[in-house]
C-alpha cells in the first residue's frame, strides 16, 4: 500500500522558522529515500508553530530538493483564494516539475477571522464547490477561445484531491469523482461514514474510474516503546493548547502530562487523536496494520508533531519500516 508523509513544516520551541524550513527539506529528502510516495504540507496562517503559511512556495522548495516523490499540498485552503491564483500556482509548478505535484483542497479557512479579514476574503461566502470545478477546468485541455485562462496551468491535469472531516467533502469528492483525504489524524469523529459515503455514492469521472480513499494516522515511533510516549506528549500538549486559544511553538515532551492538561481536557486530546500509532517498529506495524484493516483506505498518510528533529527523522524511518512490514 503506498504510504506518504504529511508535514505542517513545525516551529519547535527554542528554534525559528528557518529551522523549520531547513527541517522540512530534510526531512523530504529522507522521506524519498524510505519510500514514501507523496509529502504533502498544509496551508495554516497567523500560527508562530507553522511554517508552511505559503505553501506552494515551500512545495517548491521541496520538490526542487528531492527528485523522484510526489509533492503537493494537503491543502490549499480553498476559500483563501480566488481559483485562477490557485491554478497559475500549482500549474507553474507542474510546468517546472512535472507529473510530480498534487493538489488537496480544503473548506476551511485555515485561520480565524481576523485571519480571513487579512486576507480580504468575504466570511460569508461559501462557493467551495463551485470554486473546485473552476479549478478543475483551468487545469484542464486547452481551451484558445476561453475568456480567462490559467498560464501556465492549462493542460497540466494537476491531481486535485479533496480533503475532509465532515460529509460535506465526502459528498462532494464521490459527486465530482475525485480522490478523498479524511483528516483522521485530528478530527476522526465522521470517518466511518465519510468513507462509506463517499464509496457509495462515488461516481466515475475522466479522472478515476474507481473510489481513491487516503486515511491519515499519526505515528510516533521510537526504538524503545517508552520514549515513542514522550515524543507523542509534544503533539498532545500541542493540541489541547490550540484547543484552548493558546497555539504556539511546538511544545518540548514532557515526562508528566497529567500534570500540563486537565483530565478533562486529556480526554478530549486522546479522543481526537486517536487515530495513532505509537511505539517501537513492531507496535507500530500492528497498530498500522489494524487501522487499515478496520478503515481499508487505498492510500496512507502518515504525520506527528515532534519537537526534536533527529527524533521525527528517525519516527518516519521507523514508520516506512513499519509500513513495508505490512
Amino acid at each position: 500500500m503506498p504510504y506518504s508523509l504529511l508535514d505542517l513544516s513545525p516551529v519547535p520551541e527554542g528554534f525559528t522558522a528557518a529551522d523549520a524550513i531547513s527541517n522540512t527539506i530534510d526531512l523530504a529528502r529522507h522521506a524519498e529515500g524510505w519510500g514514501y510516495s507523496r509529502y504533502w504540507m498544509a496551508e495554516h496562517h497567523n500560527m508562530p508553530g507553522i511554517a508552511s503559511a505559503a505553501t506552494a512556495v515551500l512545495i517548491s522548495l521541496v520538490a526542487q530538493a528531492t527528485e523522484r516523490m510526489r509533492v503537493g499540498a494537503g491543502g490549499i485552503m480553498l476559500p483563501n483564494h480566488a481559483p485562477l491564483t490557485v491554478a497559475e500556482a500549482f500549474g507553474t509548478l507542474a510546468t517546472a516539475f512535472p507529473d510530480r505535484i498534487d493538489l488537496g483542497l480544503g473548506r476551511a479557512p485555515g485561520g480565524d477571522g481576523a485571519v480571513i479579514r487579512a486576507l480580504r476574503r468575504d466570511p460569508m461566502a461559501d462557493s467551495f464547490p463551485q470554486d473546485v470545478v473552476e479549478l478543475l477546468d483551468y487545469f484542464g485541455p486547452e481551451r484558445p477561445g476561453a475568456t480567462v485562462r490559467a498560464l501556465p496551468g492549462e493542460g497540466t491535469e494537476v491531481p486535485v484531491w479533496i480533503l475532509g472531516s465532515s460529509l460535506f467533502g465526502a459528498q462532494l469528492a464521490a459527486h465530482l469523482g475525485l480522490p478523498y483525504a479524511f483528516a483522521s489524524h485530528f478530527a476522526p469523529g465522521d470517518l466511518e461514514q465519510a468513507l462509506a459515503v463517499y464509496r457509495d455514492r462515488f461516481r466515475p469521472s475522466r479522472w478515476n474510474e474507481k473510489p481513491r480513499a487516503m486515511l491519515a494516522i499519526n505515528v510516533f515511533a521510537a526504538d524503545d516503546s517508552d520514549d515513542a510516549h514522550y515524543l507523542r506528549t509534544t503533539m498532545q500538549l500541542a493540541f489541547a493548547r490550540l484547543r484552548t486559544g493558546m497555539p504556539g511553538k511546538l511544545p518540548r515532551p514532557t515526562r508528566d502530562l497529567d500534570a500540563e492538561i486537565t483530565p478533562q481536557m486529556r480526554r478530549m486530546v486522546d479522543q481526537a487523536l486517536r487515530i495513532t500509532a505509537v511505539g517501537n517498529r513492531e507496535q507500530v506495524r500492528d497498530q498500522l496494520a489494524a487501522l487499515i484493516e478496520t478503515h481499508e483506505p487505498d492510500e496512507v498518510i502518515l504525520t506527528g508533531q515532534i519537537h526534536d528533529h533527529a527524533a521525527r527523522l528517525r519516527s518516519f524511518e521507523i514508520a516506512a519500516g513499519a509500513m513495508q512490514d505490512l
